[in-house]
């Protein structure tokens, strides 16, 4: 293993807060990008901080992918309008649904852009509003992809070797291990990416690093504990029935990827089990139907429930009365649907994309229910939906909340408290330092805290921007 004289971790992104992932490692002279997500929160916020990468960054000679979200894959194409012209390295699944969800998201910045500028056209002052990135920045990102197996080592630096392995997230996720020889020995440094739980349905359960050196780890819920996950499918039919008494639609703002895919899952479970009356389910996100076809094409990532599933019932991710929503018309008609019935629709933080359609037509509606199955990051409509506001801003006018909402924490894709010091713990005894990331400032000082005092290892929770020299 050739040797490196000098490491630097710098935290550009997900630094006390959940999205926007974005770490940069220093070796020798050369410089290495873990994730490039888009940041979601407050609008203006938001798109200075999108459109604005830092220059380290954009000094990226490789980049390391741990998976498809958006909120660590989502601004790849801006990088790649900056000039990368590196590798971009993840898993194969990772790849795949990469092309799908970053064609998708320049279409949403192009639409958005168009829409804005067509309503504002007249104002005295308006200044033309540009797309983050467009299709063409899109498809130069997908085509600097470059897949790898689980397990497979190769070298995105010189004296920097990597492998990816299980992270349990969603399809393809993966924690980075990364080795160099550093000082006469051997220095490891994992960055966790998105950790999974312990027996979620589809996926294999996570697979922690050994003898690690330093480890990046997210913080989403350092603090919080979740339902178990023998209960989504009782919480979900609590909920379904619930709403079939009061005849209403059930709205589920869920992400594309990997949300959709769980619900339709445990859906056709509870109906071949024969303790769910069919009724008639929507998945109304063309995205979510192109990630579903990429699900049916990765069956190495399923755990054995899902391919015994499989070989019993067909395929997982379809049944009688489930229909694919591909058209705005199709997606139109639901408005004016009479319930009981089910809308899987993106986004998932109720930010962008067809739910939003959704909720203004539903919402001061009290026989429907919102069903939210996912984390709702600060200053979304998730999150005030969350919190039981009793009003929301949807399209900008002001909408009473009538329907009954309703959280299911069960459905997280994220390790709660317990489940991270678990994978911490598998980590070693020999870790030099944990630093907590991807997190509200509560979670990850509430982690850091139970990894000094329960494990006994050392913690830090960095700052935006704040750069640790390695040893």
């Amino acid at each position: 293993m050739a040797k490196v004289e000098r490491l630097r971790l710098t935290f550009l992104g997900a630094a006390q807060t959940v999205t926007g992932s974005m770490h940069h490692l220093t070796v020798d002279d050369r410089h290495l990008l873990v994730d490039c997500g888009m940041y979601q929160g407050k609008r203006k916020e938001a798109s200075q901080r999108n459109r604005n990468l830092p220059k380290l960054a954009s000094a990226a000679d490789a980049v390391l992918l741990t998976h498809a979200h958006i909120d660590h894959a989502g601004n790849l194409p801006t990088l790649c309008k900056r000039g990368f012209s590196g590798s971009i390295h993840c898993t194969s699944a990772t790849a795949d649904l990469s092309r799908a969800m970053l064609l998708d998201s320049a279409r949403i910045q192009e639409s958005d852009a168009e829409w804005l500028n067509r309503k504002n056209a007249e104002t005295p002052g308006w200044e033309e509003v540009e797309p983050l990135y467009t299709e063409e920045d899109a498809e130069a990102a997908i085509e600097r992809l470059e897949p790898h197996a689980y397990g497979e080592e190769f070298e995105p630096l010189p004296g920097l070797r990597v492998r990816f392995i299980d992270a349990g997230h969603v399809l393809g996720s993966a924690s980075a291990v990364c080795d160099v020889g550093m000082n006469g020995h051997r220095r490891r440094i994992v960055f966790s990416g998105d950790i999974g739980r312990r027996q979620l349905p589809i996926l294999r359960d996570p697979t922690p690093p050994e003898h690690a050196d330093y480890v990046l780890m997210e913080s989403t819920y350092g603090n919080r504990l979740h339902a178990p996950i023998e209960k989504m499918e009782e919480q979900l039919l609590d909920v379904i029935e619930s709403a079939r008494k009061r005849g209403g639609k059930i709205l589920v703002p869920s992400f594309a990827l990997e949300r959709t895919q769980e619900i339709v899952f445990a859906l056709n479970r509870l109906i071949k089990a024969k303790r769910l009356r069919p009724l008639p389910v929507y998945v109304d996100s063309p995205l979510a139907v192109n990630l579903t076809e990429v699900f049916r094409r990765h069956p190495e990532c399923y755990d054995l429930e899902t391919i015994g599933f499989g070989k019993d019932h067909g395929d997982p991710f379809g049944f009688q009365l489930l229909t694919m929503v591909d058209s705005v018309d199709e997606s139109k008609k639901l408005n004016s649907l009479a319930g009981p019935a089910i809308i899987i629709s993106a986004s998932g933080m109720c930010e962008a994309g067809r739910i939003v359609h959704h909720l203004r037509n539903s919402i001061e509606d009290p026989k429907n229910t919102i069903v939210i199955v996912g984390f709702q990051a600060q200053h979304t409509l998730g999150r005030r939906l969350v919190e039981h506001s009793p009003t929301v801003k949807i399209f900008g006018v002001e909408r009473e909340v009538r329907a009954e909402v309703r959280v299911l924490n069960a459905f997280s894709a994220h390790a709660d408290r317990d489940e991270l010091l678990w994978w911490a713990e598998k980590c070693g005894a020999q870790v030099r330092r944990f630093f907590q990331v991807h997190g509200d400032p509560d979670q990850c000082e509430a982690l850091a805290g139970h990894v000094r005092e329960r494990l006994g290892r050392a913690a830090h929770v960095p700052a935006p921007g704040e750069s640790v020299d390695l040893d």
